[in-house]
């Protein structure tokens, strides 16, 4: 008899713990959709659009003839099959770095002053919300990174040696916090980004507003900070390292229904 009373006793705080575990995913669930009404994400998108059509830089120029992959100013789709390789540059190029050769090549900016300025500062700030709109421009459609050609297949691999690889003083890696399931930090959900974590997870969820610091971060913004956290060096602004980090992460995310740019604590 005591000891049927103890396991009906184990499984009720089993119970109890798994209802509270549940209650803290709700919460976080409902405290998103509380603020995506007013996602303040939408100002940043307006301001993209506006500084797409306005001839700016040395050149006085627009951005209306940017061929980010499918066509010079085709916008619609673009996001969600990026990062890719273009011929013009002989690269493989995320939205940020193609933004660059845009810039640079369009307008007369000089890439190498705008990736050496500091996020949320000069014309990282356009940047920012060129990728705020630009996405947005794709939300709702399934990411479809692709890997038809050899450098885009290569940027793969290197993306995947370097979400696993393990390192700094921490000795932490990419996959420390999203290599499995079922990981949490803060009460956050941590995606599993070595697979398809589903639809507006992870890499379909970014660039995002964050409501902690008050600004939009790209994707770039994002993979710095994983960097920080892991105590490793922060990585050069559009290197190979961040956007084979997005091929690998954006490969895994085919089929994903993109919700960027969403709203993150």
């Amino acid at each position: 008899m005591a000891g049927g009373l103890a396991a009906l006793a184990a499984l009720g705080a089993l119970g109890s713990a798994s209802a509270q575990q549940k209650s803290a995913a709700d919460g976080i669930a409902e405290y998103r959709k509380m603020l995506e009404d007013g996602n303040p994400a939408e100002l940043f998108e307006a301001k993209g659009e506006d500084l797409w059509k306005t001839p700016r830089g040395p050149k006085k120029v627009s951005l209306q003839s940017c061929d980010l992959g499918l066509g010079p100013g085709v916008v619609k789709g673009a996001w969600v099959q990026m990062p890719r390789w273009f011929a013009d540059t002989g690269r493989v190029q995320d939205l940020e770095s193609r933004l660059l050769t845009c810039m640079e090549k369009i307008q007369g900016f000089k890439a190498t002053e705008i990736a050496a300025t500091p996020f949320g500062k000069g014309e990282q700030v356009t940047l920012e919300a060129l990728s705020a709109w630009i996405s947005a421009e794709s939300r709702g459609m399934k990411i479809a990174v692709p890997q038809a050609h050899a450098e885009e297949r290569r940027f793969y691999a290197l993306g995947q040696r370097a979400f696993f690889f393990r390192g700094g003083p921490m000795d932490f890696s990419c996959a420390s916090c999203h290599g499995e399931d079922g990981k949490r930090i803060r009460l956050q959900d941590l995606p599993n980004l070595t697979k398809n974590p589903g639809d507006g997870v992870g890499f379909a969820a970014w660039p995002a507003y964050r409501v902690s610091s008050g600004e939009m971060w790209s994707m770039q913004r994002r993979l710095n900070d994983c960097f920080r956290q892991q105590r490793f060096p922060y990585p050069g602004y559009a290197s190979d390292v961040t956007i084979a980090l997005g091929v690998f992460m954006g490969v895994n995310a085919k089929g994903a229904e993109s919700i960027a740019p969403a709203l993150k604590r």
